[in-house]
């Protein structure tokens, strides 16, 4: 079962953006109700899956290195379902779609072992601070999803090529509003991650030196981004410029630690 949860949700994640590219073939209209029906049917397979692995092995579907992609993708997924819902366009599943497929396949191809769990409060700590963490970072995907079809967007019309990308990607402003909205969910999110984190290990006098670098690492990231656009005033191109160049190095930095990391099994 959760084998095949996971297969349907893989298969409608690449549907969905394989669905959402239609319009660059032929000129029709954007599917919209056809891709986020995908999403959802992705989405619902994806939770039956980790409910169903919650239940068998009696532990949150985060603690391994498994079942925590999986739980990314998802979240990122999520995410992409909401953002879409609200703007009624699908032009971001084009990007963000193939990227919950990414760790949802990883996931499997490791393998859904179960890491330790803690019982009780700390039980419950561990997971706000994972859930919280995972939901900013999916939020900081998607800004730096839309950061980049900004980029193409703008680079179109500099070019003067009013073409597929043109017709079926949102107006500029929508970008920079995805962009600047989700970086600062983002930020929230990670910030809420980082201060359960560590406390948790204050308390329980438990120490991660990859997890506390890679944590403080995409908090950085997430913090100049969203302190950038509030605070400092960030034009689009700049923020859209900077938010991908971010999120891609965090994913860089996650690549490294995982390749060093001594912990088999772990996220980190």
């Amino acid at each position: 079962m959760i084998a095949i949860a996971h297969f349907i949700a893989i298969s409608c994640y690449i549907g969905a953006a394989a669905l959402a590219a239609v319009p660059f073939a032929r000129p029709v209209a954007a599917p919209v109700r056809g891709v986020l029906g995908l999403l959802a049917a992705g989405v619902t397979a994806h939770a039956v899956g980790l409910m169903d692995f919650a239940f068998r092995s009696s532990s949150v579907p985060m603690t391994g290195l498994g079942p925590a992609l999986s739980f990314a993708g998802a979240a990122l997924a999520l995410t992409l379902l909401v953002v879409e819902a609200l703007a009624r366009d699908v032009s971001l599943t084009l990007v963000a779609a193939p990227l919950a497929a990414i760790p949802t396949i990883c996931a499997n191809v490791i393998g859904l072992s179960p890491g330790q769990s803690a019982p009780g409060v700390r039980g419950v700590w561990l997971f706000a601070h994972i859930a919280l963490s995972f939901v900013g970072i999916a939020a900081f995907a998607t800004a730096a999803a839309a950061g980049i079809m900004y980029l193409v967007q703008h680079h179109e019309l500099k070019s003067r090529r009013f073409g597929a990308i043109f017709r079926f990607f949102p107006p500029l402003a929508t970008l920079d509003r995805v962009n600047h909205l989700a970086a600062i969910a983002g930020w929230l999110g990670l910030t809420l991650g980082v201060v359960l984190a560590s406390t948790y290990s204050v308390a329980y006098h438990q120490l991660n030196l990859l997890q506390i670098l890679w944590g403080g690492g995409a908090w950085v990231a997430a913090t100049c981004i969203a302190g950038g656009r509030v605070a400092r005033g960030w034009q689009a191109q700049r923020a859209a410029k900077y938010s991908s160049i971010a999120f891609g190095a965090v994913l860089v930095l996650y690549v490294a630690f995982r390749v060093v990391s001594p912990a088999a099994g772990q996220f980190l």
